[in-house]
């Protein structure tokens, strides 16, 4: 069992993600005590999408080329459009995403995020949420959609938006204290 001041915890995300949606957990899994890092396909910095501009820069810490599942107890995959749709056309963020579920580690996706689940094929035969406008995308690979908050099916976290970001972290401390998931095959 980890406690979450002992957790490694991966945010992967590019350019375009919903600013509080990778700002918030960053933020306050580290004032938990988690060490959090944010990977980027290139490891450089990230700018953020605030409601209808860009926003913020978030700095990166690590390239995804150097970020190993055995590092960390839990990925984190903020969402906005543009960013989780860049990230699903690559296919090495996919691959780690797939690792994470495979290793029974959690993995968190909230708004448009579940794109990135559904690529890496992860999310068949579980119970899912996500932003509304792709919920037909989530229903359409095979998960059972709850219009809810926040859903977890064996260590996979989702989130609808940003309103949900509370429910979302403390799930994510939750699914991290209770450690590694055995995951049936979809």
């Amino acid at each position: 069992m980890t406690q979450i001041t002992d957790a490694k915890i991966l945010i992967l995300s590019t350019n375009g993600f919903e600013q509080s949606e990778l700002e918030r957990p960053l933020n306050d899994l580290k004032a938990k005590g988690a060490t959090v890092h944010v990977a980027t396909p290139n490891g450089e910095d990230i700018k953020g999408w605030d409601k209808d501009d860009w926003g913020n820069t978030v700095a990166a810490d690590k390239a995804l080329s150097d970020v190993t599942v055995d590092d960390y107890d839990a990925i984190v995959l903020p969402g906005g459009q543009i960013n989780p749709d860049l990230l699903r056309a690559n296919k090495d963020a996919v691959s780690l995403i797939k690792s994470f579920a495979d290793a029974g580690k959690t993995v968190a996706a909230i708004c448009h995020a579940p794109w990135l689940l559904i690529e890496a094929g992860i999310i068949k035969g579980r119970a899912a949420t996500s932003y509304a406008s792709i919920a037909t995308d989530v229903k359409n690979a095979g998960a059972h959609y709850e219009d809810s908050e926040v859903v977890v099916d064996q260590g996979i976290i989702t989130s609808r938006s940003p309103e949900d970001l509370d429910a979302f972290i403390a799930k994510i401390v939750e699914e991290v204290e209770e450690g590694e998931h055995n995951r049936k095959a979809a």
